[in-house]
């Protein structure tokens, strides 16, 4: 059993609009099966935390083209994307390159 992970979620460039304007949670994922993924986080983001317009944020099961992701502040490409497996105090932030004009 994989024990409860505390992480720090940030959300910028605008996407911080699709949660009622909050940049910043600092949340406790519970304690599950298997060990917390990206994947697994994305579904519980979207569960939990997305007020509105779904279709901004996520495609499928990843992030939306367009919205940069660092983890602990690494481009996530270089962490395994979907596939990796978050650790206690890791620090997500997901920022939005989508601008009108």
């Amino acid at each position: 059993m994989a024990a409860p992970v505390a992480i720090h979620l940030e959300f910028g460039g605008g996407a911080e609009l699709l949660f009622n304007g909050v940049k910043e949670h600092h949340v406790t994922l519970p304690s599950q099966s298997e060990p917390w993924d990206m994947k697994q986080l994305l579904v519980w983001i979207q569960r939990n935390l997305l007020k509105e317009r779904p279709e901004l944020f996520v495609q499928g099961d990843s992030v939306r083209p367009g919205i940069l992701v660092l983890i602990n502040d690494a481009d996530w490409e270089l962490m395994g994307e979907l596939d990796y497996q978050l650790q206690d105090q890791d620090n997500v932030v997901f920022i939005s390159t989508l601008h009108g004009g």
